[in-house]
């Protein structure tokens, strides 16, 4: 298994050449650092430690830069361990950029979803309201708290309380594109999170890998409008000539002709 952090910048959309809009979420890629390795001779398992976005000294603990100086660098804002199969292909302090996916390859994306507050059953459960009319007086609270011979309320029963803010993980998304220069992943779908918010991209549980669908590239787009632009600008003069034929010449020597008479 492979997989790399990221931030969450937002929602687009882009077109294929078949004419199909596919939704994707952009996802900021910065230099994915590994600080430690760890083996099953050491620790029982095999996985790496990804460390990414810089973090000012000052806010880090004495802990947090030691350890990161075993990788020559400095402390970094997000750590993750991902476990992987083979570790000797690691190194410590190598980098793991966003070409570590392919195109049309699935992956599962883990996130923490939008915390929403303290909310009711309605809106956390998905629960039904009472009647609105004829006196009833019960319309969006909770309903009955269990039996009467326990007298008591049964454990796992839903309520009110405090909603979102939870992990959740996303399956078999789709990557789209993605750019070393610009740094960024493309992933099909929506992303759980809010903007800016850590993501972790990993190969889907499931497998699977889809054919790359072929998208439109707006720079050749845009050159192949100019380049029309231009072919209709151009005129050629020796359209717009018009030949003399000799139906016309003989028709002015006749005028001619008759003026001198």
């Amino acid at each position: 298994m492979k997989g790399i952090l990221g931030r969450k910048v937002g929602m687009t959309e882009k077109f294929t050449k078949d004419g199909r809009v596919v939704p994707v979420t952009v996802i900021s890629i910065e230099p994915n650092i590994i600080t430690q390795i760890k083996t099953v001779e050491n620790d029982g398992y095999n996985a790496i430690q990804l460390s990414t976005v810089d973090k000012k000294e000052k806010h880090a603990t004495k802990a947090e830069i030691g350890h990161a100086k075993k990788a020559n660098i400095g402390p970094k804002r997000f750590v993750r361990e991902i476990r992987v199969d083979d570790v000797t292909s690691y190194e410590l302090g190598s980098a793991i950029n966003a070409d570590l996916f392919e195109v049309g390859e699935k992956v599962d994306v883990t996130g923490t979803s939008k915390g929403k507050g303290f909310t009711g059953v309605i809106r956390r459960n998905n629960q039904s309201r009472g009647p609105e009319t004829h006196g009833s007086r019960y319309h969006r609270r909770p309903g009955s708290m269990g039996t009467m011979r326990p007298m008591r309320v049964m454990k796992g029963k839903v309520l009110a309380g405090r909603d979102g803010g939870e992990t959740i993980t996303i399956q078999n998304l789709e990557i789209i594109d993605f750019s070393l220069e610009d740094k960024y992943i493309l992933v099909s779908g929506n992303v759980p999170g809010a903007k800016n918010s850590l993501v972790l991209i990993r190969s889907a549980v499931k497998g699977g890998k889809n054919t790359p669908k072929e998208l439109v590239e707006y720079e050749s787009v845009a050159t192949e409008v100019e380049e029309t632009k231009e072919d209709t600008n151009t005129v050629d003069v020796s359209d717009n000539e018009i030949p003399e034929t000799t139906e016309s010449t003989e028709e002015t020597k006749e005028i001619e002709e008759t003026t001198e008479a």
